[in-house]
């Protein structure tokens, strides 16, 4: 015999169909804990447990308050929800972490032909402040990670594709951490080369975005992965 589900996966289920067939959608207010746990004859332990494992989906936030103030929201918030699952994934892959590259190219590519397609000049702007701090003097190896990740993740907003700049971005910062591990191993030299290396590449990027030239863009972004995970020993499942 199935197993009997648990009374917080009952609650969890019934929500997460209600989004599905659209009886809740962003905004909406679910009802109180106390009704919730009379409708599904749980108790009102197994709904917080309910509202805490959708929370950690990234589909509801709570707040405390009383009327409008407070409650239980359908919020959209995949790109949190996708990250903090994806983490978990990468530090755990192993060997399988070429995988996760692989799929970081994919969605680059993807985020980077759109990009230039669709790209406004604010985007262009804080693209361009990226690079210029990338290449500034005195900047640590974990700064100049945030600001490799930072411009990664401006490209993939600039793309206007909420599902692709999402993952892309999940993806990405998934990455921030065993990236770092990597370049933290380098010697002084090494270090220095690679990050000359990466400035140049986006500097390129930078330009084939800026001309709208998305075939270009995209070809750069797929190099530039391929060439970083490649100049890192640490990372042994680097694609070649």
């Amino acid at each position: 015999m199935p197993n009997k589900p648990k009374a917080f996966d009952i609650v969890r289920a019934h929500i997460e169909e209600r989004i599905l067939d659209g009886s809740l959608d962003i905004g909406d207010t679910l009802a109180a804990e106390r009704e919730l746990a009379t409708e599904f004859g749980v108790s009102r332990g197994a709904v917080r447990e309910a509202i805490r494992a959708l929370e950690a989906q990234g589909v509801v936030e709570s707040s405390v308050g009383a009327g409008a103030a407070g409650g239980t929201r359908i919020i959209r918030a995949r790109t949190r929800a996708l990250t903090r699952l994806l983490r978990l994934h990468v530090a755990l892959a192993g060997g399988r972490l070429r995988e996760v590259v692989e799929l970081r190219v994919a969605l680059e590519r993807s985020s980077a032909t759109l990009a230039a397609a669709s790209v406004t000049p604010e985007a262009l702007e804080t693209m361009r402040t990226l690079l210029a701090k990338m290449r500034g003097e005195g900047v640590d190896i974990e700064t100049f990670n945030r600001l490799d990740t930072d411009f990664h993740v401006a490209i993939a907003r600039a793309a206007d594709n909420t599902l692709v700049t999402d993952l892309t971005i999940a993806v990405r910062e998934s990455l921030r951490a065993p990236i770092l591990v990597a370049e933290q191993g380098l010697s002084s030299g090494e270090y220095a080369d690679f990050r000359g290396m990466l400035c140049e590449q986006h500097e390129g990027i930078f330009a084939a975005l800026e001309a709208g030239d998305g075939e270009d863009a995209a070809q750069r972004i797929e190099t530039h992965i391929r060439a970083a995970y490649s100049a890192l020993p640490a990372m042994k499942t680097a694609p070649e």
